[in-house]
């Protein structure tokens, strides 16, 4: 990469189904100067994450999508480079909307994260201590609400919102199964403290979750969606909660309708019969717990009470790839493009 030129990832046009290479292009531009307000950041570290797929599509969601030939979204740990705002100097590190680039000009009011140096690594405020541990702690918190002997259920459980699900719930005293793809993940999640781990690819998986869940389940946190949903249907306790935050199983067919019988008539009987608490959340609609989870979690985090796995890739040009795994599930933990 050149240090003179600000070299990038934009979208090329929108996938149908699965992203490719071809939905990407990498180019090479002058890099931004900051006008009043603003501030000229290079960014070091890139957040993988399976929203993005969500961004690539034109259709109505609760944010706009990335245009043709513009630059895809992401969160960046990045260094001021030069500032035309108040209140931020050379040198400073920040968490940012910098995108799939090295250099980014953005509005000083959007970089609300100032990063301490000698904190937890960089890296994690994309992930444990960023916003996908945020996600876990805002949705246990105020939609999911384990209490102490409860079941608590998770979908892709070692990933970094998983995973903090999973030990936040410990740490209130319910008992954790966790649902992952994989015998290695499965087995990294006893490795952190669940009370049982699954393989939902397993030939008995719907045997292996009933056995696991013998008293019900009071909340099933999901990021899936799909056949594991499914599957958890048939254990919920009446009054379960049920927080959604992802369906990564479908993001790439969002737009059809999938093969089958429509479930959707029984689900809503379900619903209504068990009295189910049902709500899907984006993270930012409890931006007002941030302070309070950036203390909490810095104290877990330094007392070994929270676990973490990070996979970082080298290179921008890796973006594209590390997007496709993440929606595979070949990932292993949080996804980091590291960009120098």
């Amino acid at each position: 990469m050149s240090a003179q030129h600000n070299t990038r990832i934009v979208l090329a046009s929108r996938p149908s189904g699965r992203p490719g290479a071809e939905n990407f292009r990498l180019e090479q531009a002058p890099i931004p100067q900051p006008g009043a307000g603003e501030v000229l950041l290079r960014n070091h570290l890139l957040s993988i994450d399976p929203y993005m797929r969500g961004r690539m599509d034109a259709g109505r969601s609760y944010a706009a999508p990335v245009p043709i030939d513009g630059v895809m979204e992401g969160r960046t740990v990045s260094q001021v480079l030069a500032s035309s705002a108040a209140g931020f100097a050379p040198g400073q590190w920040v968490v940012a909307p910098g995108g799939w680039q090295t250099h980014a000009v953005v509005p000083a009011a959007q970089l609300t994260r100032r990063l301490d140096p000698d904190g937890p690594p960089l890296s994690t405020a994309l992930g444990v201590f960023g916003m996908p541990g945020f996600t876990a702690y805002a949705g246990l918190r105020e939609i999911g609400k384990p209490q102490a002997g409860e079941t608590l259920v998770v979908a892709a459980a070692s990933g970094p919102v998983g995973a903090t699900v999973g030990q936040l719930a410990k740490l209130q005293g319910a008992r954790v199964v966790g649902i992952a793809g994989g015998e290695a993940k499965r087995a990294y999640l006893e490795e952190i403290g669940f009370d049982a781990a699954l393989d939902h690819r397993a030939a008995d998986f719907a045997d292996a979750l009933a056995a696991a869940v013998p008293d019900g389940i009071d909340v099933y946190f999901e990021n899936v969606g799909g056949a594991v949903f499914q599957a958890v249907l048939a254990h919920l306790n009446d009054f379960a909660r049920i927080p959604v935050c992802g369906t990564v199983s479908n993001y790439n067919t969002r737009h059809r309708l999938p093969d089958g019988p429509d479930l959707l008539p029984g689900f809503i009987s379900q619903v209504l019969r068990q009295r189910l608490l049902v709500r899907g959340f984006i993270q930012s609609d409890f931006a007002a717990l941030f302070p309070q989870f950036e203390a909490d979690m810095r104290q877990w985090l330094l007392a070994g009470q929270i676990r973490y796995r990070e996979t970082i890739v080298q290179g921008l040009e890796q973006a594209p790839q590390a997007l496709a795994d993440v929606l595979d599930g070949k990932n292993f933990g949080k996804l980091v493009v590291k960009l120098d």
